[in-house]
């Protein structure tokens, strides 16, 4: 029996729930020394004066880095066109201030208690200049975002103002979301240790490869000088998949101060300096013949950017190929505020952007008087009509009627207000979910040691996904060894590389590695075999040579057979190895790949109160191959319970005046608890995809979260008559 598929505990379970993993933040290092950002209290404006002279006076205070006093950094040079510029960092490098919320100094000292309260002290004054804080005037001067590789910026095809003409039933409608911020449970650290002209950062990150990057740009010296370590990740969600300013800042004050620096970011300071998903504002037109066919999509994206550095939310991307329209047409646009630079958040584009379309799209069954699964089934893509090639593989029509049966759909009457139990209003929505398969070159690494133990390496993270379990399934199934005897390593630069883990694509980039490494140790061990005369198995041909459980034999006669662990110990006893490289190759060009998904949501509402209670959510999804049906579950669930939050609660409070986050801790920016959510049902589909990559697995992270929002909505809606097309649905909204 395979032992991937299989829903293994996980293999680092023992370590998380006994204290033994260590996370950024708390490795023992000698002679640690603690840092504090001290953070900009004006959105816009310059630095006028920092008195830093009673906070230098305190007791056990080792240095206070201003932008007056910082060390100079080299400057950056321009990357050439096409190629990625990477994040602007705030490194005390001038006086100018973005945002409300940039770091401008650093205190470092002896505790963290100390440099907290030398923080207090600090005496800035500022020359404060006019601020965009205020969405409808950011608007006003809207930017075309540059176009990127196999996205561009806008799309067009078919006559869209054709289609449009040509409608039965047309529906035009702006649907608006939030800023949100990620909250990990553990917030953005790093311990910054140099030893000479070696760099060592212990950082919570998404990806080892890319803050070595940074700092080696960041300090001028060559990327072998830098080593990041990360073997636990306490969430990350997207915020921890670049470096952020006090990284680099926590390796400047270390090299001031000539010992360690700890830098944790404050629950508060999460708000502003390691980016948020940007707020959106989304038109949707779109037109349908009578009996559903859609002849026209408009999907038209704003979403805010900063001044001191873009980021787009790709909202419309969604609309493009999800379903088959005759004509389409989408755009994107920044809009500059004077806030944090925003950043990746789980689904970045696909959430938000899957709210506005599925809503519109319930909008539109409405007045086409048509079921909404019926209404999305006469629009099935069977090939991606935005490129023009088949799927990969696509499970979606499977979804829709999985996930439709298990929820009792058949039991919906269509009317608004026409469900009840009780007084409770009760409506029942959907969406659909869809989000791409991505992958990237990654390497990995084999060892089968003499006691029959096996170190397989990779510079990938954990960020509670599951990857040191899956990715000890993989390499054991590979091997033919017990999943007792895999020990996987990750979270570090000294090991091969790996892509950041984002994108849901950690297991469908790092697993190939893997399995190929884990195959290639595989079949060098049976060529040893073959060719030592002390092996039971000497002079057979190594084709013929199975592994299973820790053995070798020959296939067809179990009884000749030698442990692999004897035949290591007999040759010498070191460590036999495996490197692997794996990557893409033309499929993306032959093929369109994306996971698929079906959710449906039941909401209770009080009619006279407003209040919003989500007793069940059923969700069916595609998604290739399944590596660990538990840690994959997981997943799944996580991503709901996310979607249930983003359309009931989350929205960071900006103070239009100050440009500072008002809700900035887990007391008032609010994200689902226990009591918060009912039973969830989710699903995996049958699919069998030869194409996406070795192992036919696509990543999971992030659909899960995606048409949660618009399905809740299109339930509130059901339940009440009333249709809310900006998130989050709050009571102030309904009643």
């Amino acid at each position: 029996m395979s032992i991937i598929g299989q829903g293994i505990d996980r293999t680092d379970g023992f370590l998380k729930v006994t204290g033994g993993a260590l996370y950024s933040a708390e490795h023992p290092i000698d002679k640690l020394s603690h840092a504090v950002m001290v953070l900009s209290t004006i959105p816009s404006g310059t630095i006028s004066s920092i008195d830093t002279a009673a906070a230098s006076a305190m007791p056990g205070v080792l240095a206070v880095l201003t932008p007056q006093n910082a060390p100079r950094l080299p400057k950056q040079e321009k990357p050439p066109p096409g190629a990625p510029a990477g994040a602007k960092l705030s490194l005390l490098q001038d006086n100018v201030v973005h945002y409300n919320g940039q770091p401008i100094a650093v205190v470092v000292a002896e505790s963290l208690e100390q440099a907290r309260d030398a923080a207090r002290h600090l005496a800035v004054r500022y020359a404060a200049t006019p601020a965009v804080l205020d969405f409808r005037k950011a608007k006003q001067n809207l930017r075309k975002p540059p176009s990127q590789p196999e996205k561009p910026t806008d799309s067009s095809r078919g006559n869209l103002a054709g289609g449009m003409s040509r409608a039965a039933q047309r529906m035009d409608a702006v649907y608006t979301t939030p800023v949100e911020n990620h909250n990990p449970m553990e917030p953005h650290a790093t311990i910054a240790v140099w030893e000479g002209d070696q760099l060592t950062l212990h950082d919570s990150t998404q990806y080892v490869g890319g803050a070595r990057k940074a700092a080696a740009k960041t300090f001028g010296i060559a990327p072998d000088k830098v080593r990041v370590h990360c073997p636990f990740v306490g969430g990350g969600f997207g915020s921890k998949g670049t470096p952020w300013s006090h990284v680099m800042l926590a390796a400047m004050a270390s090299k001031v101060v000539a010992r360690p620096v700890k830098l944790v970011v404050e629950r508060q300071q999460m708000f502003g300096p390691v980016g948020a998903r940007p707020m959106t504002e989304q038109h949707l037109r779109l037109g349908a013949a009578r009996d559903g066919k859609l002849t026209a999509v408009q999907h038209d994206s704003i979403s805010h950017t900063a001044f001191l550095d873009d980021f787009l939310e790709p909202c419309a991307l969604v609309s493009r190929s999800l379903y088959n329209a005759e004509s389409a047409r989408t755009t994107h646009r920044y809009a500059s505020m004077h806030l944090g630079v925003p950043t990746y958040m789980r689904a970045p584009g696909e959430a938000s952007g899957s709210f506005a379309l599925e809503s519109a799209l319930d909008e539109l069954a409405y007045k086409l008087k048509m079921d909404p699964v019926q209404l999305r089934l006469q629009n099935y893509a069977e090939t991606d009509p935005e490129k023009n090639l088949p799927y990969s593989s696509k499970s979606l029509r499977e979804c829709y009627r999985v996930a439709a049966e298990r929820f009792g759909w058949a039991r919906r009457t269509a009317e608004p207000r026409s469900m009840r139990e009780g007084k409770t209003l009760v409506g029942w929505g959907m969406a659909t979910a869809t989000y791409p398969t991505n992958r990237q070159k990654s390497k990995a690494s084999a060892a089968l040691h003499a006691d029959g133990s096996v170190v397989v390496r990779s510079g990938t993270h954990d960020l509670g996904t599951g990857t040191y379990t899956v990715m000890t399934q993989i390499a054991a199934d590979a091997l033919g060894v017990p999943v007792t005897k895999v020990r996987f390593e990750l979270g570090d630069t000294a090991m091969p590389e790996a892509p950041v883990s984002g994108g849901s694509m950690t297991v469908a980039s790092v697993g190939p590695a893997v399995h190929a490494a884990a195959t290639a140790l595989r079949e060098k061990l049976a060529a040893m075999a073959a060719a030592d005369q002390r092996s039971p198995l000497k002079g057979s041909a190594a084709a013929d040579l199975v592994a299973e459980n820790g053995w070798l034999s020959v296939r067809g006669a179990p009884e000749r057979r030698e442990a692999m662990a004897a035949l290591v110990a007999r040759n010498g006893g070191k460590p036999v190895e495996a490197d692997s490289e794996s990557a893409p190759g033309d499929e993306k060009k032959q093929y369109s790949m994306h996971a698929f998904g079906a959710v449906f949501v039941e909401v209770h509402v009080d009619p006279e109160l407003g209040t919003i209670r989500v007793p069940r959510v059923v969700g069916a999804y595609g998604v290739g191959k399944l590596i660990n049906k538990k840690t994959g579950h997981s997943q799944l669930l996580g991503g709901v319970v996310w979607g249930l939050g983003m359309g009931l609660m989350e929205k960071t409070e900006i103070d239009g005046r100050t440009g500072r986050a008002l809700n900035a801790n887990l007391a008032d920016y609010h994200v689902p608890v226990n009591a918060d959510i009912g039973e969830i049902d989710v699903s995996v589909v049958e699919e069998n995809d030869p194409h996406v990559n070795p192992l036919g697995a696509k990543g999971i992270g992030e659909i899960g979260i995606v048409g949660v929002a618009a399905a809740l909505a299109n339930a509130v809606y059901h339940a009440t008559g009333k249709r809310i097309r900006d998130l989050p649905i709050t009571v102030d909204k309904l009643v």
